[in-house]
């Protein structure tokens, strides 16, 4: 099996540009072939995984 090296893909743009609907559907496709992925998101003062929330959403997908 060949060897795998980490990468890491930053999303960055302004509110409501569509950041969360690109990283959504991108971990989506990851997984489907079989990837392993996890996201951060940088935040203040917010609770992880809460319905309805960006991180919420990420982790849903596989992330």
């Amino acid at each position: 099996m060949p060897e795998s090296r980490p990468f890491v893909v930053c999303v960055v743009g302004k509110k409501n540009s569509g950041k969360t609907t690109l990283t959504v559907g991108l971990v989506a496709e990851l997984v489907r072939r079989g990837h392993r992925v996890m996201t951060v998101k940088h935040g203040h003062g917010f609770d992880l995984d809460r319905p309805g929330t960006d991180s919420f959403r990420h982790r849903h997908e596989g992330g």
